[in-house]
């Protein structure tokens, strides 16, 4: 019997809250003791130091995060997070969460993520390349279209995914588009990947109402968080009939059961950079919108919104996870009892991004693109299957839809690792 590890390099509330997933999916499928850990625990984690030379002449030294959670499967991949409350632990979760995610739907990935503390808003444009570029720059020995693939992520865009790409480019002496993804379409980036993580939000959403009798044309949705995942959810669902009744970035929320006008909040957004004083609705708070009455309610933003104090007025039929773990074991636990509402799990729900990441890597590999349609078309047909095999399994085991992803994802991960087998 071996003895469980206890992390402590990565402990936090998050972490602690990935695990505790884990642990309950490991008990589920009988996982063996001697996989366990392996499986459970992050491979390996970067952590640097990224002085900055400031505009007006000062260095100011930032801090950041890589960690490769499993590289069993493939190159790891996942995102980069510029945000003021990164932590080691949040990027050693969300990185936990990738590696389920990539496995569930059928990628050749091992799960990553990484971090840096920093509000990138605070940052001129000519100091946010300094650091982007400094970042890849520090972890060039690490990185790589066969070891580990960034993207963007909370705080970053396609522009900072360009100049990562540029400075790795430049160490190795050639183009290498392929080391990230989510770059802009004039540097080998993808059609679709900008919309795509929203792009597959909207088309399970579609699915799960359909599957529960509830007409999109009928149906109100409420987004906290319009950002690119949060906006491109809202046009999409907009697109297939839905109302959009509520949206909201960090200064607050916007409520409005006529509908909010979706273009006049981009065009606000664009020029005010906030929603804050954004006339299209009544204001409320973020924590106010996730108990709104709605259809749909999609947590857009970031992790552990949905708690016990919160989970018990929720007034939605569908939560949709466009966010990476927005919901806590113990609302988990509460939804679950409540048995009104149903849950499209983060590992499904938000997986159209690594999807479309897929794609562009593969692009990349080849140097032959494909169009919009083309893109589209393969990211509804990866995601059907994999809705499929999480219902599937929910009904084979009568598990949670949550559960039964995570098994999925898990189960492969721990498969390939037991095939592989230890290292000596």
């Amino acid at each position: 019997m071996s003895k469980a590890v206890v992390s402590t390099l990565y402990d936090s509330d998050v972490f602690r809250m990935a695990c505790r997933q884990f642990d309950q999916a490991a008990d589920a499928i009988n996982l063996p003791e001697e996989i366990r850990d392996r499986t459970k625990y992050p491979r390996r984690c970067i952590a640097v130091s990224l002085p900055v030379k400031r505009d007006n002449g000062s260095v100011t030294v930032f801090e950041g995060y890589r960690v490769q959670h499993n590289i069993s499967t493939g190159p790891s991949k996942g995102g980069v997070r510029f945000h003021e409350s990164v932590t080691l632990g949040e990027v050693g979760a969300l990185a936990m969460w990738m590696s389920w995610k990539c496995s569930l739907v059928g990628l050749p990935y091992g799960g990553a993520k990484g971090g840096v503390i920093v509000n990138p808003r605070e940052l001129s444009a000519t100091e946010l390349e300094h650091l982007s570029r400094r970042y890849m720059q520090e972890l060039i020995g690490f990185v790589g279209p066969q070891l580990d693939i960034p993207a963007p992520d909370v705080g970053t865009n396609e522009q900072i995914m360009a100049w990562m790409m540029d400075t790795y480019s430049n160490h190795v002496g050639y183009i290498c588009p392929g080391v990230v993804t989510g770059k802009p379409i004039a540097v080998g980036g993808s059609q679709g990947r900008r919309e795509a993580t929203g792009a597959g939000v909207a088309f399970l959403v579609g699915k799960y109402l359909e599957d529960m009798k509830l007409p999109i044309s009928k149906s109100t949705v409420a987004i906290q968080g319009f950002g690119n995942v949060g906006s491109e959810t809202a046009l999409a669902l907009s697109a297939m009939g839905a109302k959009i009744v509520a949206i909201s970035d960090y200064t607050g929320a916007i409520y409005n059961p006529a509908g909010v006008d979706l273009r006049k909040a981009l065009a606000y957004l664009q020029s005010e950079r906030v929603l804050k004083d954004f006339d299209g609705g009544d204001a409320v708070s973020n924590e106010q919108l996730l108990e709104l009455e709605c259809t749909v309610l999609i947590p857009a933003a970031l992790e552990r919104v949905i708690h016990q104090d919160n989970a018990p007025k929720l007034k939605c039929r569908l939560l949709a996870e466009a966010a990476n773990g927005p919901t806590t074991n113990a609302a988990d636990r509460i939804i679950e009892d409540r048995g009104d509402i149903e849950i499209i799990p983060d590992v499904l729900c938000n997986s159209g991004g690594v999807i479309v990441s897929y794609f562009e890597w593969l692009q990349n590999q080849q140097s032959f693109y494909w169009d919009r349609d083309e893109v589209i078309r393969k990211l509804h047909a990866i995601l059907e299957k994999a809705k499929e095999s999480v219902e599937y399994q929910k009904r084979k085991f009568k598990f949670s839809r949550r559960l039964a992803a995570l098994t999925l994802g898990i189960g492969r991960v721990a498969e390939a690792k037991q095939k592989r087998g230890l290292f000596p």
